[in-house]
């Protein structure tokens, strides 16, 4: 842990500290022994990130900080086995955690490592089993009322502790919002590297070493990460760009209740209320079909052409980042690097020239249909059907087709 103190002699009560302290964990004390009366900025360790903004500020340099060397001496012959933390809300285990299970287990099977699922909240015991079933070998529970409702200090909190008791050699997180929010703040605690939003994940044979790919520049290359000299690896993985791991109602595994003094934790925030968003009637997400808009199709109005194709094929609306910047559809509706990932059975493209930020959030559909105009453009060349054309011509005519079966 980094190292912060006030220097009694230098500081003399001026307050800059207290009041730069974006955590409020400087406050103002007096000191009545001192010759001249001055107060005493005290720094309260609970709350302290080690930021260094108190230190910046201090012109007197009254605030010393010392903060830990970089671990560059790590035994990774300690670290073992491969985690996935089980994300879940209200009891309901995220559909991304299969996913990094089946993707887990294979990975275990190179390295020769068990497979470790993590499983944090308030009467979810229950739900062991489920991850078992997917092929976990090991379940640790942190079963507690405080727990109940994801905040990020106490979850930091209890999963760093256990990473640091039981060392594992590679840790896996969904990058939902709870996983990109939740995976960064545990890396930094525990002085490790972290590779947002994979989209593959793989063993270098000769070093062991996880390799990590996500887009980068924009999305216009696909960036191989590694962690050589820190462990564990750390990395959060897209929903839907790993097959869920099949359910074995027959396995066996080991649960590990893990008995803590939770309520001791440090929590800055205030959990209200829940509100649960229920604008859309199909998450694309976890939709089986998938008719896409891109710029091609002119506006707003276009993309009721695709909804009224969509509702007929019991399908979801999505959308190119191009139509949703137009402000033709809403957010929640954007297939891409910046919007959703998704695996559909069947992709239907409908004037979406195929950017590789747009390819990255859906090239692992079953089958793609791409309606464009211009034949040569990336989104007909990665088609399983390309239709060449007017999509104001050719949509109609499937929507009629389909009418009239």
């Amino acid at each position: 842990m980094p190292n912060i103190s006030i220097l009694n002699d230098k500081c003399i009560g001026c307050g800059q500290c207290a009041s730069a302290c974006p955590f409020g964990a400087i406050s103002m004390q007096e000191r009545p022994q001192h010759p001249q009366k001055l107060k005493l900025a005290v720094i309260d360790l609970n709350k302290c990130t080690y930021c260094g903004t108190c230190a910046d500020v201090c012109k007197l340099k009254a605030v010393s900080l010392a903060k830990d060397a970089p671990k560059t001496d790590i035994d990774k012959s300690q670290y073992k086995g491969i985690w996935v933390y089980a994300e879940q809300r209200h009891g309901e285990i995220s559909k991304v955690v299969f996913e990094l299970l089946g993707e887990g287990k294979n990975l275990s099977k190179q390295l020769g490592s068990p497979l470790s699922a993590v499983l944090i909240g308030s009467n979810i015991k229950d739900k062991a089993q489920d991850l078992i079933k997917r092929g976990a070998d090991k379940v640790y529970i942190y079963d507690d009322p405080i727990l109940a409702e994801f905040q990020d200090d106490p979850y930091s909190s209890v999963l760093t502790q256990l990473i640091e008791k039981e060392k594992p050699e590679i840790v896996l997180m969904g990058a939902t919002n709870i996983g990109r929010s939740f995976a960064s703040r545990v890396a930094a605690r525990i002085g490790t590297g972290l590779t947002a939003d994979c989209t593959a994940l793989a063993i270098d044979q000769e070093t062991k070493n996880l390799q990590q790919t996500r887009p980068a520049f924009g999305g216009n290359i696909m960036a191989t990460i590694l962690t050589p000299r820190h462990r564990p690896q750390m990395a959060t993985v897209r929903h839907k760009v790993f097959k869920e791991a099949p359910i074995d109602e027959n396995a066996k595994g080991e649960i590990i209740e893990i008995k803590s003094d939770i309520s001791a934790l440090l929590n800055r925030t205030k959990f209200l209320q829940f509100i649960k968003d229920d604008s859309a009637q199909i998450n694309i997400s976890d939709a089986d079909i998938i008719v896409s808009g891109g710029r091609g199709v002119g506006g707003a109005e276009g993309f009721k052409l695709l909804k009224e194709l969509a509702d007929l094929l019991g399908g979801a609306v999505g959308a190119s980042r191009a139509a949703v910047d137009s402000e033709w559809l809403a957010y929640s509706h954007q297939v891409g690097q910046t919007g959703r990932t998704v695996a559909p059975k069947i992709y239907i493209a409908c004037g979406i020239s195929g950017q590789i930020q747009h390819l990255v959030g859906m090239n692992s559909s079953d089958i793609i249909i791409a309606i464009n105009k211009d034949s040569s453009c990336p989104m007909m060349q990665t088609a399983t059907y390309a239709l060449e054309g007017d999509l104001f011509e050719i949509i109609p005519n499937i929507i009629k087709a389909i009418k009239n079966k």
